[in-house]
């Protein structure tokens, strides 16, 4: 009887070698990880805050200068502050959603190769 040839890297993949080879990617991912996650969780808190922090301010600056220049019956620094409040909370919650929906990915491809 022949014997079977093993594939070009030269190991025969086992069941037992598959495992093995799943097991070991597992913890090198997981090290990785571990390695990134409070500077990682502090960034995006810093991503968020910002995304949301820079319109406002912006608003509030556009709205104050147009006050000074075009004064009318309603202020234009609060209608701008708010709409820029608005617009980085919904330019925050699309981020935050997102990578919710990549780690979420991830973790089900994860879920998948074990």
């Amino acid at each position: 009887m022949a014997k079977p040839t093993p594939p070009k890297g030269g190991n025969i993949p086992t069941p037992l070698g598959q495992t093995i080879g799943a097991k070991a990617a597992r913890k090198l991912k997981a090290r990785r990880q571990r390695k990134q996650g409070v500077w990682v969780g502090l960034g995006m808190m810093g991503l968020v805050g910002w995304s949301v922090v820079v319109p406002t301010l912006l608003g509030a600056a556009l709205g104050i200068w147009l006050d000074k220049h075009y004064p009318s019956s309603h202020s234009w620094t609060l209608a701008l502050l708010m709409a820029g409040l608005v617009l980085g909370c919904v330019n925050a919650w699309v981020w935050v959603d997102k990578e919710d929906k990549a780690m979420h990915e991830a973790q089900e491809e994860e879920e998948d190769d074990a």
